[in-house]
């Protein structure tokens, strides 16, 4: 597809040309600031410039932090109250990059529930969809590795649990767990293995996320009507767009400037909410706390995992045609892999001609249910495995798959949706009035 027409950088000093004549670095940082981008966008756009900003926030405080830690397990533990307690500055640098882990969940769900909505996975967008998702599993990989490290109760045993998990997978799930733990249980191998690879999976994030930027800037910026920029001139394009430099970059500060006031006081005054007790409790193979549960965002499909037990009818039927193979345990790590897997092939599920959920009433109603559904499982994954918790969970599991493998098919045949705009221009000139892309003399 044909990028959106648009003015590219000429240099013009006789320094300007030699540079870009060996590389054109000032050539495509203009053409990346200078890009053309749907002026309709709305307030939800602002994810990406605080997920940018989180990934460097992380690095950057994981690598100080990394110069003070010692990933071994009878040093561990101290080595990060020594962080706390004895380096300068220590405690912030550490609550930051703590609660820095937070904020780049609540952006990423906001992002990809956003992208949800608008149908921002439609074609052309289908691979820059897929990169997100890849993003998206490496961060929770980083984020449950990075929860080891400070080997805590919750750290030790949780990971205990989480390796278990590999465990069930028929006939090779002994071998796999004892080569991701480097050993028969959980130990030094593992601190070692889980430390490097937290280090390492970051700066593969950052490339992936210049991959990501890289794959829309070729299909251009979805927005929300889901009507494509004009590409047939310069003139129309120009009436659909603004560049992203001051307009959208500034809007952009402006959002990232509002959320950090909330971050800064989280760190400030309550940095310890969302963490869990228990792992400031120096870890002890001998003594299991009572109720081992993951950090938040991995809640919901912590939930989806115990939802499937034994006594769950669709368990009982793939154990059944399994001859045994499929068991309980086997059935959860299925479905909390696939919860996410449904997310990623949501281009080929979603039968809508229709791009933007704006204009199909029946699919506002039912993706609403499923944010409900997610801030439910949610709450269900932090409770006991019990009931009513277990009950709700399989409802709300039940629910997930149904959204994407029954319901999301059907409303692209069933569903009449309304009119959209013929153009963003139209869009935009209906919401703000009409306008001129023209500077003010």
């Amino acid at each position: 597809m044909a990028g959106i027409p648009h003015d590219h950088y000429e240099p013009k000093t006789r320094g300007e040309k030699w540079l870009h004549s060996r590389l054109p670095v000032i050539g495509l940082l203009y053409d990346t600031l200078m890009i053309p981008t749907p002026k309709n966008l709305n307030w939800m756009w602002i994810w990406g410039i605080v997920l940018t900003f989180t990934l460097a926030l992380q690095i950057v405080t994981g690598i100080i932090l990394v110069m003070h830690y010692t990933p071994h397990v009878d040093l561990a533990f101290s080595s990060v109250e020594h962080i706390m307690r004895d380096v300068n500055g220590g405690h912030m640098i550490r609550y930051f990059h703590m609660n820095g882990a937070s904020l780049f969940f609540v952006a990423v769900y906001a992002h990809i529930f956003r992208g949800l909505y608008y149908g921002s996975y439609k074609a052309p967008r289908e691979v820059t969809w897929i990169i997100g998702m890849l993003i998206y599993l490496l961060m929770m990989a980083t984020g449950f590795l990075g929860y080891v490290l400070p080997w805590g109760q919750m750290s030790f045993h949780g990971t205990a649990v989480i390796t278990g998990l590999f465990g069930a997978v028929p006939f090779i799930g002994d071998e796999i767990q004892t080569w991701l733990l480097g050993a028969s249980a959980v130990g030094q191998p593992a601190l070692n293995r889980f430390f490097s690879l937290h280090y390492l999976l970051p700066f593969i994030i950052a490339g992936l996320v210049m991959v990501h930027i890289w794959a829309f800037h070729s299909t251009g910026n979805n927005n929300p009507t889901g009507v494509e920029v004009r590409r047939t001139s310069k003139e129309d394009a120009a009436k659909d767009t603004l560049p992203f430099w001051p307009y959208f970059v500034i809007k952009d500060l402006f959002a990232l400037a509002v959320i950090l006031v909330v971050f800064m006081a989280i760190v400030g005054f309550m940095p310890n909410y969302l963490g869990h007790p228990d792992n400031y409790i120096p870890a002890n193979p001998l003594a299991t706390p009572s109720h081992i549960v993951p950090e938040w965002y991995f809640l919901p499909f912590y939930a989806i995992l115990r939802a499937f037990t034994s006594d769950v009818w669709v368990v009982m039927f793939a154990n059944w045609i399994s001859f045994g193979i499929i068991d309980a345990k086997f059935f959860g790590v299925l479905a909390m892999f696939g919860a996410i897997i449904v997310i990623a092939l949501a281009p080929w599920l979603d039968t809508s001609s229709v791009r933007s959920g704006r204009y199909r009433p029946m699919f506002k109603w039912w993706f609403a249910l499923l944010v409900v559904d997610f801030v439910v499982l949610m709450w269900c994954g932090a409770m006991p495995a019990e009931p009513p918790y277990s009950i709700i969970s399989l409802i709300g599991a039940a629910y997930w798959f149904a959204y994407f493998l029954v319901i999301l098919p059907l409303l692209g045949v069933i569903e009449k949706p309304t009119a959209a705009p013929a153009t963003i221009e139209d869009d935009f000139n209906a919401h703000y009035g009409k306008s001129s892309n023209k500077p003010a003399e």
